[in-house]
């Protein structure tokens, strides 16, 4: 049993040394080849990687921690829900009004080959959130005529620069009360910018008194017409809030050099339809 038992340890002894000894030569045997090649050879041509910046939505670009005012804020805000609403002026001929279906079944109007509003509206309420840090509530942008008429009975509405996409109503945050502050703003907006420098036309705001629906007096240049409508003055169904506000509408557009007035065919045939 001894003699067996030394037998196996020299056997396991011999095996264990001659696999280290192969294991040695081998690692003696390697041979490291550099690889030949120019330093320009490629096996595929790859276009150059760029990192491509994602694209805000309008909601997240934001000028002084407030949201930038784009177009989309401009958008008609009818809806079919909305309960009907009764126009009893005259009580020989009671009309009943329905609202639209909201801006998901209508674009905005198309202005210069796109969907829009006139930029000097957009131009205006991010420069008045700038100078104040303060937000603009836009109460009414856009219209389409059958908001229109469920929104404002009255008939200088009939020929409103809302549905043209000429015309914005608004007030500001902390300066409910104070919209006088605000045409200052706007004034100001015309002095500062280079676009307007030397041109009295724009720089110049003269005061207008006829036929207003409002007791303060309103204010225009050759671009803008602005009028402030008081806490009790101007309510339609867009601006059921208690605050006075300001509207603005658009008289010239400077881009294409041409007066910017209502009319049936621009209301009624100017707009994308879902």
């Amino acid at each position: 049993m001894l003699y067996k038992s030394l037998f196996i340890f020299f056997i396991l002894l011999l095996t264990s040394c001659n696999f280290n000894e192969n294991k040695s030569n081998k690692i003696k045997n390697i041979k490291i080849l550099e690889i030949s090649r120019k330093k320009d050879d490629k096996y595929f041509d790859f276009e150059k990687v760029e990192m491509r910046k994602i694209r805000n939505y309008s909601f997240e670009n934001e000028v002084d921690n407030l949201p930038k005012i784009t177009k989309e804020y401009f958008r008609c805000k009818g809806n079919a829900l909305n309960p009907e609403r009764i126009d009893e002026t005259n009580k020989e001929d009671i009309k009943v009004f329905l609202d639209c279906d909201g801006s998901s079944k209508h674009s905005l109007p198309i202005i210069n080959g796109s969907e829009n509003v006139y930029s000097i509206l957009v131009e205006l309420l991010n420069y008045i959130q700038k100078r104040t840090k303060k937000r603009v509530n836009i109460t009414c942008g856009h219209r389409c005529p059958k908001h229109n008429a469920y929104s404002d009975f009255y008939l200088n509405a009939k020929t409103s620069k809302h549905m043209i996409g000429a015309e914005v109503d608004f007030y500001v945050d902390s300066y409910e009360y104070k919209p006088h502050d605000i045409l200052e703003i706007i004034f100001n907006f015309y002095k500062e910018k280079k676009i307007y420098k030397n041109k009295t036309e724009y720089q110049n705001f003269y005061e207008y008194t006829k036929d207003l629906d409002v007791k303060a007096p309103a204010f225009y240049n050759k671009e803008i017409f602005i009028k402030t409508y008081d806490f009790d003055e101007g309510r339609d169904f867009s601006n059921r809030h208690p605050y006075p506000y300001i509207s603005i509408q658009v008289l010239f557009d400077k881009d294409k050099n041409e007066k910017v007035s209502y009319s049936y065919e621009k209301a009624n045939k100017n707009l994308l339809r879902f």
